[in-house]
C-alpha cells in the first residue's frame, strides 16, 4: 500500500475529544485506527502544551483493539515478557527489534497469507511449526543487525582502554564494558534458544 507522505495533525483536548485538523472534523480511536490501517500518516499533539503525544494514544488503540472479542494480537505469554523487558538492560534493544521485525513481516505480508492460504489443507501442528520459522528468521535477521552494533561498540571501548585517557576514564569505560558484556551474553542465550528450537524440529522432521 501506498504511504501518504502527508503528516496530519490530530489535536487532543481537556475532555479526550480528538479533533482532525486536516478534515476539521472530530475524530474517534476507531478513526484513527483506521488511517493507521489506510497508511494515513498522523501526529497527536496535546491542545493546550503541544505536546507530541501519539505514542500514548496509539497504545490506546492498540488497548481498544485488543479488547475487542477475538481480535487479541498479543498472546499473554509476550505480554508478560515484554512487562519483564522494562527497566531491563535489554530494554534499549527491545524497540528496535520489534520495529524491525513488523517490518520485515509487513514487507512480506503477501508471502505469508499466500503461505497461509496454501496450508488451510495442512494440520495445525505442521502451521505452528512454519510460524515458528517464520519467527526465528524474523529474529535472526534482527540478530545480524544488532550483533555488528554491540562488536563495534565493545572495540570502541577496548580501543579507548589502550590509550592514555582511558586511565582518567577507566571506571566509566570498564561500566559500559560490563553493560555491554551483559548484553552480549543475553544476546547469545537467546540465539542458543532459537538454535534448540532449530534443533527439535529437524529431530522431528527426522
Amino acid at each position: 500500500m501506498a504511504r501518504n507522505e502527508e503528516t496530519t495533525v490530530i489535536k487532543k483536548y481537556a475532555n479526550r475529544r480528538l479533533y482532525n485538523t486536516g478534515t476539521s472534523t472530530y475524530v474517534t480511536l476507531e478513526n484513527l485506527a483506521a488511517m493507521v490501517k489506510n497508511n494515513e500518516e498522523f501526529t497527536v499533539q496535546d491542545a493546550k502544551t503541544g505536546e507530541d503525544i501519539t505514542h500514548s494514544v496509539l497504545t490506546q488503540i492498540i488497548f481498544e483493539q485488543e479488547n475487542k472479542g477475538g481480535q487479541n494480537l498479543m498472546p499473554i505469554a509476550f505480554l508478560r515478557q515484554l512487562i519483564r523487558f522494562y527497566g531491563d538492560q535489554m530494554q534499549m534493544v527491545i524497540p528496535g527489534y520489534l520495529e524491525h521485525s513488523m517490518s520485515a513481516f509487513a514487507k512480506e505480508q503477501e508471502s505469508f497469507r499466500e503461505q497461509m492460504t496454501g496450508a488451510m489443507t495442512q494440520t495445525p501442528i505442521k502451521l505452528m511449526e512454519a510460524q515458528v520459522r517464520r519467527n526465528t528468521e524474523m529474529f535472526r535477521r534482527a540478530m545480524t543487525m544488532f550483533n555488528p552494533f554491540v562488536a563495534g561498540a565493545l572495540g570502541d571501548v577496548e580501543e579507548g582502554s589502550s590509550d592514555g585517557d582511558s586511565r582518567a576514564n577507566g571506571s566509566s569505560a570498564h561500566g559500559r564494558d560490563d553493560d555491554l558484556k551483559s548484553m552480549r551474553e543475553q544476546l547469545q542465550r537467546m540465539q542458543e534458544r532459537l538454535e534448540a528450537i532449530d534443533a527439535k524440529d529437524a529431530k522431528k522432521g527426522g
